[in-house]
């Protein structure tokens, strides 16, 4: 279905936005900052009566060329707050100036009731993840008609924590679409096998996943899912909280994971 701005919903997403066309926080690399571009949109899936803010990042000297790939990016959870897409610029600000587009969404609405703090999260948190599984649908079809040089692109879902469980869940729910899913440490949804995408994931070094997240290493080898510790960063250190040497190494694995994905 088209989508369409209405002005409550614009209204509503302005409150994301705290400025139209740059990014709030360009980092350390302003040579970086300048090779991008960032468009913010409001899509409404009218079958939900639902906003869903996104903030496109583009390679500015290639707007008009087809992108290496669509990359949809899902934040951790940041309890309703808002502008949570905007809080991992050294890494999506990085892969478009490489030459992709991110898609990152905002996830958490206001009016969203807050995820549950107690209780098994597998038992009290699915709605959130689906939630997030069918925002994740709704901006590649609504992205791809509004942008036609998407559609025949290839797509990879990157997500950090909560975000990183709605990844998870995506090729489980639509197997076919995502060809590669990146979780950074994601931690209740386990991550998929024989989903027909290519699995990657970065863990920290100080909270451990739920039991069955993470296959065992017999069925790691077997589904060729790929799992790398990071020995000198935290869960909450994934965000634009990451120094200098961190932003650097999990940029480096993405790119990694990207190109082994495209062989």
């Amino acid at each position: 279905m088209e989508s369409k701005l209405y002005s409550a919903a614009l209204i509503l997403c302005l409150l994301y936005f705290s400025g139209a066309g740059f990014i709030n926080n360009p980092g350390d690399n302003n040579d970086l900052f300048r090779k991008v571009t960032v468009t913010n949109i409001c899509f409404y899936d009218t079958s939900r009566l639902r906003d869903i803010p996104v903030a496109l990042y583009q390679p500015t000297d290639q707007k008009k060329h087809a992108p290496k790939q669509l990359i949809i990016f899902s934040h951790g959870y940041g309890q309703n707050k808002g502008g949570d897409n905007l809080a991992y610029s050294y890494l999506t600000e990085n892969l478009a100036a490489n030459g992709y587009w991110v898609a990152s969404i905002q996830h958490e609405l206001p009016t969203d009731s807050l995820m549950p703090a107690t209780g098994i999260p597998q038992g009290v948190r699915p709605t959130c993840w689906e939630r997030g599984v069918e925002n994740i649908r709704y901006v590649i079809s609504e992205l791809k008609k509004k942008y036609p040089l998407l559609k025949e692109v290839e797509i990879t879902l990157i997500g950090h924590s909560n975000g990183g469980d709605m990844t998870a869940l995506f090729p489980q729910k639509y197997p076919g679409i995502a060809k590669t899913i990146i979780t950074l440490d994601n931690r209740r949804m386990a991550l998929p096998v024989n989903s027909g995408s290519a699995v990657f994931s970065l863990r920290s070094n100080d909270q451990p996943a739920d039991e069955g997240v993470i296959p065992g290493e017999g069925e790691l080898k077997q589904s060729g899912i790929t799992i790398i510790y990071l020995p000198h960063t935290k869960h909450n250190d994934m965000d634009d909280h990451a120094n200098k040497k961190q932003r650097k190494e999990i940029n480096r694995y993405i790119g990694q994971f990207l190109g082994i994905a495209k062989n």
